[in-house]
């Protein structure tokens, strides 16, 4: 449902007694995970929230909480078990360790962590008295197309989330808690499975298990590779799909195949994003005494003609007023 007000389930227990706000939470966390024994110094005073959005295939998870520590036992394994995998972003304001069979992740900080629901294992915060964060992607184990044995082998270690495909799939799903409420039933479905495309490369790259990732989830883990990559490199005045095709090792007619199912073209969704970049700066006050022309150089157009062209095909009126109707009371003729 679009609107904004149920595509994400967000729950808090401000409006529970604040003597059962712990039993709240581990119900809750049971419902949106799996069931946990959970123990925690603050107990008695243990305010979380936690919002779950579910994303066709996958869904996302993120609980907001007093530090605690969790088990998940053979026994409860048995009795209950959603059969995923939970690939967690643990905060970094509070580091996190997951242990299982002797395999300990140490200190998880801003990185991934990968638990089964179907295998036992241990977790809890290095700050006992601090608070935790954690985003967590819900995968069935029969959406990731790797062999067990070999993700086995990457359960409670620390995967790397600041670069390569790990980056990208955190920066996806971050967005999402900004934007899901603007998409529609179909477009979160579409949204979930790049999700699980994202992940099953960026496990498998670890894993050793490349080949078992089809060619489609791998087109669809670079299409949003490149997209990011286009994101950080909007004011590079040589941003072009020749170079971008050169920067990911493939041919410009591959990258063209990339956006075959696209709304837009590599070229056109670089030119919108430039535009949209100046059309923000050319409303910003602590900008006003940069010039039109420097603003969009700014974001790679080197022609202010063709700029001005462009914004004025773009928005229905030219950059400078624009820039006036955004700041009346400032002199925004340069």
């Amino acid at each position: 449902m679009t609107g904004g007000q149920y595509v994400w389930s967000t729950r808090s227990g401000a409006g529970v007694p604040a003597a059962h706000w712990f039993k709240w939470f581990t119900d809750m966390v049971a419902r949106d995970a799996a069931p946990v024994a959970v123990g925690s110094p603050q107990a008695g005073d243990f305010e979380a929230e936690a919002a779950f959005l579910s994303l066709g295939p996958v869904g996302v998870s993120i609980h907001t909480h007093p530090a605690l520590r969790s088990r998940r036992s053979a026994a409860l394994t048995r009795r209950s078990d959603p059969e995923q995998y939970q690939l967690a972003l643990v905060d970094g304001a509070n580091p996190m360790w997951i242990s299982r069979r002797g395999t300990d992740s140490g200190p998880a900080s801003g990185e991934l962590v990968l638990r089964d629901t179907s295998r036992p294992f241990e977790a809890g915060a290095r700050d006992e008295h601090g608070g935790s964060r954690r985003l967590v992607l819900h995968i069935p184990r029969t959406e990731l197309p790797i062999n067990p044995d070999k993700a086995d082998r990457l359960l409670a270690r620390r995967i790397p989330a600041q670069r390569g495909t790990g980056a990208i799939l955190v920066r996806f799903l971050t967005s999402l808690g900004e934007h899901a409420a603007e998409c529609g039933p179909e477009e979160l479905g579409r949204l979930g499975a790049i999700a699980r495309d994202l992940a099953a490369v960026c496990l498998a790259e670890h894993a050793d298990a490349a080949r078992e990732v089809d060619a489609g989830a791998q087109s669809r883990a670079l299409l949003e590779r490149v997209k990011v990559f286009i994101e950080h490199n909007l004011d590079d005045p040589d941003l072009a799909p020749g170079t971008i095709a050169e920067r990911h090792h493939i041919s410009v007619r591959s990258l063209h195949l990339l956006f075959q199912h696209e709304e837009e073209s590599v070229s056109r969704l670089i030119r919108r994003r430039r535009l949209e970049r100046c059309r923000a700066d050319l409303a910003r006050p602590e900008l006003a005494h940069h010039s039109v022309r420097d603003l969009a150089a700014r974001w790679g157009f080197a022609n202010a003609s063709a700029f001005g062209r462009a914004f004025r095909e773009a928005y229905g009126l030219t950059p400078r007023d624009h820039r006036r109707r955004s700041m009346p009371g400032a002199l925004t003729d340069h």
